[in-house]
């Protein structure tokens, strides 16, 4: 930057200070006014820590998955799973039967409730097909419990859904309601009366954070209310996991915005040892946060998971400027300057320094706002408007807060401060002065070091597993390992398969394609992971053909003859069950394939997917389409979007800095040398991450572009 240009700004600087200090009243009644409108937003915020915050609301993964849960609803369960020395006694089914009433009575926003007390069984009695729950009484004898035991076992739709392998475990699986409204299970009941564009508009709104929250509470509470001695009870499942993780994330800001007013203060009191100094800066950056939050709330954007750390960093960042100012002040104050023009000259000399510093932090974070995942977006944008808003609340209300401080309250040529400031002054002089000397073997060292740590870091891996955020000795963090260990998974993965015409699905091939597709899943691991269940209209039907034939297990396949499929479906709908709307749509022309899987890091999620779609591809080719959606597809796009953004948003970061630094310094060749100290700490800091095991999640990729800003 020219001198002239510089010393112009500088000018600037001076000049608009002192028009501040001269209607320093007016001034702070104007700000103060703009924050408490902004801050008036407060009330709007929402916490949203579902999946599907994660991404914006046109990317197509997140649309293909909303109209998946228009036609089929919810495949984020929670999973209720009971552990019994022996699930087929007396006394363990009554317990569960009652378990399972006392949620249908008492817990709202439930679509369905599917246990061992009213999961499907179809069975054929004579020439009749006979579709009931299967416990619609329980067992009076031994005899009875034994028989039970059999057709449970024996039944792979229950497998690894409803009943672990060796019998010791069984589910409650709780589908969440669609759709806000008072009266849980009636609100679906009543909606299915109507087709879905008749749906009324007042139950047209989806679930709500607080809604699950409060089902989730219910649940929680059920649970440890249930859970006894040879009954013992555990939660798991999406929902469950995302409300922990949002109560634990809501009291983690509390405490860190504690936490860092309690450390600014501190250290201001060391630093300047007069109340003032503390108040105004900590005023500033509280009132910045504030309005930036509130102006969150007025444009209806929720708090999500990266957007925590929003507040602590504000913290942090903006009352560096403040801190800056404040010692400049204090030095002109020292060597004899007085009031307004004290603190004219103090803006002077940090004004371009403190703008500086700001912008680059702003445009570092900024970066991120043309992210792809949500949340990342969200918090470059804000972050950026509220360091800007900090910097505008810095040159505004510090200045007129010091020109209303009364004179008195200022001690001026204190020694020891004096001693300080020479100590450290000689310090930093012997250090520059040190690297000067040594200039070749620092340069030399220090190129070695960065080579090293761009090769270190550039094996580390991403990762996006919300699970292990948790503790490992937390309950919903043990009961999904649980889940997934003796259940098969609590993670689902939809394969909708459309044949294009209506009654494809009563087409035999395709019929036989989407079940040998599932045994082979089912059967076989894919990669580090394996197909707990599926479920599938190829299940329903070959359950139908086999009740059909005398319960024979030797006919539970697909009926030889086509002719058989519609007709037994015809029978299955005539016999009052509507089971085959959760698998089919009323065309027969779309039906799902659902596969439980076990919560693993998202990084292992995406050769799955690949896999399975490649599958799916040799096996229909041309003669249908198909669409993976679910919950495991959520969970992979949003990894796939954060690499993406991560290597998007520190080029725009570097470049856009650099930019700057060339036009700060005026000369290209040193432009470009200034970057390399910001880059060597940021390529360190990867290499000990890599090193040290932690890896590239929605947080830590926040790291490379927040500190290309502050350096």
């Amino acid at each position: 930057m020219k001198v002239g240009f510089k010393h112009i700004l500088e000018n600037q600087f001076e000049v608009f200070t002192l028009r501040i200090c001269r209607y320093r009243y007016l001034v702070i009644i104007g700000v103060l006014i703009v924050a408490a409108f902004a801050a008036s937003g407060l009330r709007n915020i929402t916490v949203d820590t579902s999946n599907e915050s994660f991404l914006f609301p046109d990317d197509p993964v997140l649309i293909r998955y909303e109209e998946f849960r228009e036609q089929f609803g919810r495949d984020d369960v929670i999973i209720i799973a009971v552990k019994g020395d022996d699930v087929f006694t007396f006394e363990f089914l009554n317990r569960l039967q009652n378990f399972h009433q006392k949620i249908a009575d008492e817990v709202p926003f439930v679509a369905s409730i599917t246990s061992l007390i009213n999961i499907r069984e179809t069975r054929g009695e004579g020439d009749r097909l006979i579709v009931d729950d299967l416990l619609t009484t329980l067992p009076t004898n031994q005899n009875e419990l034994e028989n039970l035991r059999r057709r449970v076992l024996a039944n792979p739709l229950y497998q690894n859904r409803l009943i672990s392998a060796d019998g010791e475990f069984t589910s409650i699986i709780v589908e969440l309601s669609r759709f806000s409204g008072e009266g849980g299970l009636a609100v679906d009941d009543a909606l299915s009366f109507f087709d879905e564009t008749d749906v009324p508009t007042a139950y047209n709104e989806k679930l709500t954070e607080e809604e699950i929250h409060q089902l989730v509470m219910q649940m929680d509470e059920m649970t440890r209310q249930y859970s006894i001695q040879g009954f013992e009870v555990i939660m798991a499942g999406t929902p469950a996991v995302t409300d922990t993780l949002k109560l634990t994330l809501q009291e983690d800001v509390r405490k860190f915005i504690i936490l860092v007013v309690a450390v600014i203060m501190v250290l201001l009191l060391i630093a300047f040892r007069v109340i003032g100094a503390v108040v105004l800066p900590l005023g500033v950056v509280l009132l910045a946060l504030v309005s930036t939050i509130g102006l969150m709330g007025h444009l209806g954007i929720s708090a999500k998971l990266p957007t925590v750390i929003l507040p602590s960093f504000l913290l942090a960042v903006g009352v560096g400027a403040a801190i800056h100012l404040l010692e400049i002040w204090k030095q002109k104050r020292a060597s004899g300057e007085q009031d307004h023009q004290a603190i004219a000259s103090a803006v002077r000399h940090a004004g371009l320094p403190i703008l500086l510093t700001s912008l680059t932090t702003a445009v570092g974070l900024g970066s991120f706002s043309l992210a792809e995942v949500a949340p990342i977006a969200e918090l470059g944008l804000f972050s950026a408007i509220g360091i800007i808003i900090a910097l505008i609340y810095t040159l505004l209300l510090l200045p007129a807060g010091l020109a209303i401080l009364p004179a008195g309250k200022v001690k001026q040529n204190q020694p020891e401060n004096e001693d300080e400031h020479d100590i450290i002054n000689k310090v930093l002089v012997n250090i520059a002065s040190w690297s000067v000397r040594k200039a070749k073997p620092i340069c030399v060292l220090s190129a070695l070091l960065l080579a090293g740590s761009l090769l270190v870091a550039a094996q580390l891996r991403f990762s996006h597993d919300v699970l292990s955020w948790l503790p490992e000795e937390w309950p919903i963090r043990q009961a999904t390992e649980m889940v997934d260990k003796n259940m098969g998974g609590s993670v689902s993965l939809e394969v909708i398969i459309d044949t294009g015409v209506e009654n494809g699905l009563h087409d035999r091939d395709t019929l036989i394609k989407i079940d040998q597709l599932s045994q082979e899943i089912e059967d076989d691991p894919i990669g580090a992971l394996s197909v707990g269940s599926t479920l599938s209209i190829a299940a329903l039907l070959k359950e139908i053909h086999q009740a059909l034939n005398g319960n024979n297990p030797e006919y539970y396949r697909i009926p030889e003859n086509e002719r058989l499929i519609p007709q037994e479906f015809l029978l299955f709908e005539n016999s009052g069950s509507d089971d085959v709307e959760d698998l089919v749509d009323s065309r027969f022309q779309i039906g799902r394939l659902s596969l439980r899987v076990p919560w693993r890091d998202t990084l292992e999620y995406s050769p799955f997917i690949d896999i399975v779609n490649d599958k799916f591809k040799d096996a229909f080719g041309n003669s249908a389409t198909y669409e993976i959606t679910g919950m495991m597809s959520l969970l992979s796009r949003t990894l796939e979007a954060a690499i993406f953004t991560t290597a998007k948003s520190y080029a725009i970061a570097f470049g856009a800095i650099t930019i700057m630094m060339i036009l700060l310094i005026g000369r290209i060749s040193s432009g470009l040398i200034s970057m390399i100290p910001n880059l060597a700490p940021i390529a360190i800091t990867l290499a000990i991450m890599q090193i040290t095991g932690i890896p590239l999640n929605l947080f830590t990729m926040l790291v490379a572009s927040i500190a290309i800003g502050l350096a």
